[in-house]
């Protein structure tokens, strides 16, 4: 299958939309602009937030940040206040408790366990560790973009290959892009804004093809979302031996987004290399590390999340359906869907009705993303949706 290009994802969406003007002129300005493809975007991204609130917690419906709504867990809370009497110690005894749970867990050895004040911070440090003498990042477009903001303010710069039309990678064409300038291939899985799912077989052998040539990075923070997580991840190939680097937040499923605090599965050298330059666990209070720690034991919170989270979002993309829109179907806890106003438009009229989402342009074309929250959040986005249409 084709990548997406530029007029590709454009006309797609616009279509599907039915919210853009119609005619030769506006051919006309997509062939005006550069395609995309194996080729950098000199510097320019094809996401933009090109608008957000100020005050993002002024509205009573927060749902621009892809937060937890329920959690932290009674459980993980419990913790964070008993182990508030150990803030005077540093955090060694809990995180080496914390590192041994999170080895068992994954099926590792400790020395291929990081920890660190949550995934972004990893993407971060990986980008610092990989690139600061340069090279190229390989990567979807759109996807998130920490890994890849990071790399190239050191010095390093962007293959940006465009999602295929079903919104999954396109892992035939980044291996294409790789040559002997790719210091790692940056796979979110699900990603974000889109939401959307890669085939995790398609992931495997591309990672015991690739990972031979330069190593993978499969953000996995929105995983644990789905029912059957298990079968949807790529850890097992660290176990196997494969130059893969797995990364899991607890600001998800775990509702921790405000503790701070992520873990990476590699290789030893992998771990080595960042704990060379830092040492991510300084990072973290021992009141997020006991928190997260008991919050791993609360399974029943965690089914709870899950199935909240997927019958509010299933309510939410059919009241965006019912409404006119065309979402991009999603197994996350947000939802992308193209719009024919400005991003600042939808943004500032939903805020002006108490509901707070985000605006993102994606290939020149204005979208929206709104996380899930309570169901009754959702139901006042739901209820708000007409603002998006005038």
């Amino acid at each position: 299958m084709n990548p997406i290009n530029r007029r590709t994802w454009l006309k797609r969406t616009a279509l599907a939309a039915g919210s853009l003007a119609t005619g030769a002129s506006f051919i006309q300005t997509l062939e005006a602009k550069p395609a995309l493809g194996l080729t950098p975007w000199l510097g320019e991204y094809g996401l933009r937030e090109t608008y957000h609130l100020q005050d993002p917690m002024s509205v009573k419906a927060r749902l621009l940040a892809n937060e937890n709504p329920w959690g932290p867990s009674k459980k993980a809370v419990a913790a964070i206040a008993a182990s508030a009497s150990k803030g005077n110690r540093y955090v060694y005894n809990s995180s080496i408790a914390m590192v041994e749970i999170l080895a068992k867990k994954e099926g590792v050895n400790t020395n291929q366990i990081l920890i660190a004040a949550g995934s972004t911070d990893l993407l971060e440090k990986t980008a610092f560790a990989l690139c600061g003498k340069g090279g190229n990042v390989v990567s979807a477009d759109p996807s998130y973009m920490s890994l890849v903001k990071t790399s190239q303010a050191i010095g390093a710069t962007w293959k940006n290959i465009p999602l295929k039309p079903d919104y999954s990678h396109d892992l035939e064409a980044m291996e294409k892009a790789i040559d002997s300038n790719t210091k790692v291939v940056y796979i979110c899985n699900p990603n974000n804004p889109t939401g959307t799912l890669t085939s995790i077989d398609e992931i495997k052998s591309f990672c015991k093809r690739v990972s031979k040539r330069v190593p993978v990075f499969i953000d996995e923070a929105y995983l644990e979302l789905l029912d059957n997580y298990q079968t949807q991840t790529a850890a097992g190939l660290i176990a196997e031996g494969y130059d893969v680097m797995i990364c899991r937040t607890f600001s998800k499923i775990h509702g921790m987004a405000g503790l701070r605090i992520g873990y990476m599965v590699a290789r030893p050298e992998r771990v080595k290399m960042i704990q060379d330059l830092v040492r991510t666990e300084m990072g973290i209070s021992v009141t997020s590390l006991e928190g997260a720690m008991a919050s791993l034991n609360d399974t029943e919170f965690q089914n709870f999340t899950r199935t909240n989270n997927k019958i509010n979002r299933e309510f939410t993309f059919d009241a965006l359906k019912k409404a006119g829109f065309n979402p991009i179907p999603s197994v996350t806890n947000f939802i992308l869907f193209p719009v024919s106003l400005s991003t600042k438009e939808i943004v500032s009229r939903m805020a002006d009705k108490g509901v707070g989402i985000r605006g993102f342009d994606i290939f020149g074309k204005p979208y929206g993303r709104v996380s899930i929250g309570t169901l009754d959040e959702m139901k006042m986005f739901a209820a708000n949706l007409p603002v998006l249409l005038s």
